[in-house]
């Protein structure tokens, strides 16, 4: 299944996108798209309803994040072979974890709202993953049966906050809208190897990131085992997976986003975003 979330910022429904891409109303069956949907069994009931019973969706409504009540978004840095390389990073030997405050999510078109004094506010799609099944000391081999789906993430980051200055990762990574995440979540059973998907970035229509999972240093199942020995994960919880070469600051000469760019993305089988770049308030 494809769930969807629509309508203004704070008012959103949920949804869903039928084998014909069409989007459909579910709001006379859930209250919305959060944890209490995202068990196995709360799945298999959405699953028995009949997509053609549900009223369509008029018009071309603003999408939101398709997940509500988001507790944390756990990142995974430098989890890329050649984004390490770009970089000039060794390929670190454990996962590198951070966080996103949650005010960093917005609808996978919204605009991104630049920070204040910024200068080299750059792009990494991600793939998102989507915790369905809470858990401490997950085994590795029992990992996936934690996620109840996977979406794509961009993980926005202004660099002159995260490396060129004091290297504060967080406040790097922590602007207001820096989290775009959709447009659906897209659920496990239709994403049968996340290790096995294409992700891309445009920057005003310019290839920049042409990538594979394949190259995870650290597989999802990994990063799922190795954080759950260090904190509980909860339905509802999502994690940023790393991004691969390309951005901004790996060129050279290097290239950041400035006030008008547009920035899309995707993952394959999980949705394409698009967003512009416009000057903090």
């Amino acid at each position: 299944m494809k769930l969807v979330r629509y309508g203004r910022p704070g008012k959103e429904k949920p949804g869903l996108i039928d084998d014909a891409g069409a989007m459909r109303s579910l709001a006379g069956e859930i209250d919305d798209i959060d944890a209490s949907v995202l068990s196995a069994a709360a799945l298999k009931r959405l699953r028995r309803i009949d997509p053609a019973s549900l009223p369509n969706v008029r018009g071309n409504p603003r999408l939101g994040p398709p997940l509500n009540g988001i507790n944390k978004v756990i990142c995974i840095g430098l989890n890329y072979t050649d984004h390490a390389a770009e970089v000039g990073a060794q390929a670190p030997d454990k996962p590198i974890v951070f966080f996103k405050p949650t005010t960093t999510l917005c609808g996978p078109n919204d605009a991104i709202e630049t920070l204040h004094d910024s200068r080299h506010t750059d792009w990494e799609v991600e793939l998102g993953v989507v915790i369905g099944r809470g858990g401490k000391n997950i085994a590795e081999a029992d990992a996936l049966k934690h996620v109840a789906g996977y979406c794509t993430l961009h993980d926005v980051s202004e660099r002159k906050f995260q490396s060129f200055g004091s290297g504060q990762w967080i406040l790097g990574k922590s602007g207001d809208t820096f989290c775009p995440l959709g447009p659906w979540l897209v659920t496990a059973d239709e994403v049968p190897d996340p290790q096995n998907l294409r992700l891309w970035c445009e920057v005003n229509g310019k290839m920049m990131q042409d990538g594979t999972t394949a190259n995870m240093i650290f597989p999802v199942a990994h990063l799922i085992s190795f954080v759950s020995r260090f904190m509980s994960l909860e339905p509802g919880d999502v994690m940023a997976t790393g991004t691969p070469a390309g951005v901004g600051q790996g060129r050279n000469p290097r290239v950041f986003l400035k006030v008008g760019d547009k920035v899309r993305m995707a993952v394959e089988g999980l949705g394409e975003q698009e967003s512009e770049i416009v000057a903090p308030r």
